[in-house]
């Protein structure tokens, strides 16, 4: 993806906000979030009881990072998927497009085949809705360039003549 700084519409949240929650529902999750690699969320869904998302959006970015290291120590390109079982909660951590990384927090009510079958549709819907996104920013960058600029029709003698004597 592209380094152009993306500006979200409404209509492309709310179908990130529609395909979380049926990954959700279908993985049968407590809880989802989508986060940008630097740390900030995008969009979340579920019972968040009381988690801190602003928290859990810095902490995941950051232990992407540093699996992100690990695994150039080892000669890989990235863990895309990464996985934390605790005694009653686990999270299911996943890159996409090199860009977002896909929260999941299940319980006991679903299983990680569960969560994992039902992430790898939600990567595809999201990297759909995301390349909607670049493609309108990219296209508001084109036409901004087309503007005209509020300085254009001043010339180098009006700059001059504006402060001689």
């Amino acid at each position: 993806m592209s380094g152009t700084e993306l500006v979200m519409y409404e209509e492309e949240f709310l179908k990130i906000q529609d395909i979380l929650e049926k990954l959700r529902k279908e993985a049968n999750a407590e809880f989802v979030i989508l986060v940008d690699k630097a740390g900030q969320q995008i969009a979340s869904t579920g019972n968040l009881r009381n988690i801190d998302t602003t928290s859990l959006a810095s902490l995941t970015a950051g232990n992407v990072a540093a699996t992100d290291g690990l695994a150039k120590l080892i000669g890989e390109k990235e863990f895309s998927i990464l996985f934390h079982e605790g005694e009653k909660d686990s999270i299911h951590i996943s890159i996409v497009d090199q860009r977002l990384i896909l929260v999941v927090i299940f319980d006991e009510h679903s299983s990680l085949g569960l969560v994992r079958l039902r992430v790898k549709k939600a990567q595809g819907d999201l990297s759909d809705v995301f390349k909607e996104v670049l493609k309108k920013a990219d296209q508001h960058m084109a036409g901004k360039g087309q503007e005209q600029s509020p300085f254009a029709e001043i010339t180098d003698e009006d700059i001059d003549s504006l402060f001689s004597e």
